[in-house]
């Protein structure tokens, strides 16, 4: 198909910029197709995917002869490029649009130490969590501050409805309630009932995902 969406990721299930992409893909509601790349095995350097996605990582996004990459892009390119009848994601007032794009850019770009100490293997692989550093904890503590901030009080979502920040924020705060971590209950029931939208659970059919009470 000429305008065929194709989806590149790793074959780990465990990329937090590729589950960015895959639920804004799959609550847009436009048919998709993933590819898996063994990052292991190097197969986002070959030049065939390399020199075509630009950046050589994942996600990239084909649709038709068109390569994007950066799992933000993906997401905004998403929701601008597919019209009614699918759904807006992003909201249509330019501050809460704004404020979106914010917070994606926060967990993309902060808590250096928190995404090191919680990879998502330890909720993705089962891959056992340690202890924290004084780094990490000091992280997962500012994480909270700014969760508890943004997230309006007796909110479901950021912004009145589900955007892609949404489980972006969702999948960060998992870092701490999928292991244990003190997380305030209110913060982390946002996270569960995130991850218990179809889309997203689509993508933990493919992980080692175990619901945490």
């Amino acid at each position: 198909m000429a305008d065929e969406l194709i989806l590149y990721g790793s074959d780990g299930w465990t990329s937090p910029y590729v589950f960015s992409a895959f639920v804004t893909l799959q609550e847009k509601g436009v048919p998709f197709r993933m590819e898996l790349l063994s990052l292991e095995r190097r197969e986002h350097l070959r030049p065939e995917y390399a020199d075509a996605s630009l950046t050589g990582r994942v996600p990239a996004l084909r649709h038709g002869d068109f390569w994007l990459a950066e799992s933000s892009a993906i997401d905004e390119y998403v929701d601008e490029a597919f019209g009614p009848p699918h759904p807006r994601l992003y909201p249509a007032d330019v501050r809460a649009r704004a404020r979106v794009r914010m917070i994606q850019a926060f967990v993309r770009s902060d808590l250096g130490a928190l995404r090191v100490e919680r990879p998502t293997s330890t909720f993705f692989s089962g891959e056992p969590a340690k202890p924290f550093t004084a780094t990490g904890r000091a992280d997962a503590e500012r994480l909270v501050r700014i969760a508890d901030r943004v997230l309006p009080a007796g909110a479901s979502f950021l912004t009145g409805a589900f955007t892609p920040a949404d489980a972006d924020l969702a999948l960060m705060l998992q870092r701490l309630a999928a292991n244990h971590d003190p997380c305030p209950e209110r913060l982390a029931d946002y996270a569960r009932a995130i991850f218990a939208r179809p889309s997203v659970r689509e993508w933990l059919g493919h992980t080692r995902w175990k619901d945490r009470a």
